[in-house]
């Protein structure tokens, strides 16, 4: 298992996030948060998975040997993310294949969790990648 982090979530990047690209009103609007299930802003989940991808490019994914990804699988927001979290994003690599058409090339399944600075859940997903492997000579 590797983990990454901490992440702060800023307060201001939230809002801004949200108005460019997820503008429900409990993401952008404090009145109406207030009146959600939530009882204040949170952070659009897909911000969080931006602040996730940009932890694992930084920390996981070589750039001389990362080769992109065909997609997740089971993305689950399981609890609200909220300006002033602090993220810790933890990757467990559960199987290695190389490609059988491209045998230069190798598929790594990880499972990716992230958790909030009281240790909650907040995502998890399936990632598949796809990298370049040493020759096995």
């Amino acid at each position: 298992m590797l983990e990454f982090g901490p992440l702060e979530v800023d307060e201001t990047e939230v809002l801004e996030f949200a108005r460019r690209y997820d503008p429900q009103p409990f993401h952008i609007d404090h009145e109406a948060a207030k009146k959600s299930p939530y009882e204040g802003i949170i952070a659009s989940g897909w911000q969080t998975c931006s602040f996730v991808m940009r932890a694992l490019v930084d920390n996981y994914f070589s750039p001389i040997s990362s080769l992109g990804s065909p997609g997740i699988d089971e993305l689950r927001w399981i609890l609200p993310v909220r300006p002033g979290d602090k993220l810790m994003v933890r990757a467990t690599i559960i199987e290695t294949k190389r490609s059988r058409s491209k045998p230069d090339r190798g598929i790594v399944r990880t499972f990716i969790e992230t958790i909030n600075q009281h240790e909650d859940l907040v995502m998890s997903f399936r990632s598949v990648n796809f990298m370049l492997c040493r020759d096995a000579s």
